[in-house]
């Protein structure tokens, strides 16, 4: 009872576990109607074939590479609109929204213009040939539609920051409702739809987001933000807010960036070794996405709440919050862990196609494994993501890009000699991946009890 008590101490206090919970609860559901969406794409094309699935998680994880430097970048305005709103200063908080969008309304045109390049990848990458054509499509559609996810995201960081996450959540979870029943219908050619495949599944997603921005303007251009947040008066450029956010925002987006080029080349990698290597990486991503999403709310709620309280001057409240973080992420990374080490096998065949097929069987132990593999780290991550968020929240990202960028491009040498050096099967490579990102997580650690970040200025 004692140890329950200090668990859930200073539970009312600022920066405490109810002052997280009140913005992490909506971003957890959230980001975790985010997860449903990308899992229910593959759920539906695993249907059709092992190709189809895996199609989607390559075309999938390279529109994030294409997109994800802006959206890290653009990404920073949630820390830097909280900063004004807990410095009082609330008419800024609109301002650095608009020059986010700024941001991404001129990345939309160039992400198109490197879709020939990376469809010259796909074509030399030793995939499997079933396999390339769908996911050339697939990225092709999420490219032209990739305005909404952009705006969306910017959308939803600007809530985010004012402490509004139950309008995200709400908006997401009108995306995910539009996006499964089109998946449904679009894939299947149910509802009176055409059977579109894997472009279904593309279509579907775009159909989400743009759906999902259409509910973040209604508050954004609400009455009450007129008035107290002077939105219409924000939408012109304003170097010095700009300068903030590249300033410090560059650093996240060339994180995101050069981690998810390394989780590309990764992705080939492991792909490349056949259809059933590549079937179970898939379903393996998949669960490790599921589980990671709702701690991804987590970490977007205490970068919101960290920039707050360091904008009102309050470091303490801000560390506390840091802590609040750690310990709703351990409740929630326990019942990941219980089920990847007691269910694994229940969890792989969720993704059985709809006709037998032996690639899926042969997946199936090599996935098993992976999964039961993957469950050493979950503990792991609920402390990354609070260390992280807690620093990008204060403007410490530059460290946490060194870092996370160091710990993601280590994996590379690790999967090549592991696969093609040494010739030993994906689970061992993936074993190598799990314990070297552990170290990383203690790196991490060790920057936040410097305590530095408590004293960077960013507004």
């Amino acid at each position: 009872m004692n140890l329950i008590k200090r668990y859930f101490s200073g539970y009312k206090r600022p920066g405490g576990i109810n002052d997280l919970l009140v913005l992490a609860f909506p971003m957890m559901v959230s980001t975790a109607s985010d997860g449903v969406m990308t899992f229910t794409d593959r759920l539906f094309l695993a249907r059709l074939g092992p190709d189809q699935m895996n199609a989607a998680l390559g075309g999938g994880l390279t529109f994030q590479m294409l997109t994800f430097f802006f959206i890290g970048l653009s990404g920073y305005s949630t820390a830097l609109v909280a900063q004004y709103y807990g410095a009082g200063k609330l008419t800024k908080a609109p301002k650095v929204t608009f020059q986010a969008i700024l941001v991404v309304l001129l990345a939309w045109p160039f992400i198109n213009a490197l879709n020939p390049l990376v469809n010259h990848i796909f074509l030399n990458a030793n995939l499997p040939v079933n396999q390339v054509g769908h996911q050339i499509d697939y990225l092709r559609i999420l490219s032209l539609g990739g305005i909404f996810s952009l705006l969306r995201h910017v959308l939803g960081c600007y809530f985010t920051g004012i402490g509004k996450t139950r309008i995200v959540m709400t908006s997401t979870i009108v995306a995910m409702v539009f996006n499964v029943v089109l998946d449904y219908g679009l894939i299947f050619g149910k509802l009176g739809l055409p059977a579109l495949g894997v472009k279904g599944a593309a279509y579907a997603t775009i159909t989400g987001s743009a759906a999902a921005v259409l509910m973040l303007l209604v508050p954004y251009f609400s009455h009450r933000n007129k008035v107290v947040f002077a939105v219409m008066q924000s939408f012109r450029f304003d170097g010095r807010i700009m300068k903030k956010l590249l300033h410090f925002g560059y650093p996240a987006g060339l994180e995101f960036l050069l981690n998810f080029v390394a989780m590309f080349i990764m992705t080939l990698m492991f792909q490349s070794r056949g259809t059933a290597a590549a079937t179970a990486t898939t379903i393996m991503f998949n669960w490790d996405l599921v589980s990671f999403i709702p701690l991804l709310g987590v970490e977007i709620a205490v970068t919101s709440l960290v920039g707050r309280y360091m904008g009102a001057k309050r470091p303490q409240a801000a560390h506390r919050a840091a802590l609040s973080a750690i310990k709703v992420g351990l409740l929630y990374s326990v019942v990941v862990l219980v089920l990847f080490v007691f269910i694994p096998e229940t969890l792989v065949r969720v993704f059985h196609p709809a006709t037998p097929s032996q690639a899926f069987e042969e997946a199936v132990p090599m996935a098993k494994t992976m999964i039961r593999i993957a469950s050493i780290y979950v503990l792991a991550q609920a402390f990354m993501v609070a260390m992280i968020g807690t620093l990008r929240g204060a403007g410490d990202t530059f460290y946490t890009m060194m870092l996370s960028v160091a710990a993601n491009w280590s994996f590379l040498p690790l999967v090549y000699v592991t696969l093609f050096l040494m010739n030993l099967s994906v689970t061992w490579a993936w074993l190598a991946i799990v314990l070297v990102y552990m170290l990383f997580g203690f790196a991490i650690f060790r920057r936040f009890k410097t305590e530095k970040w408590k004293t960077i200025k960013v507004i």
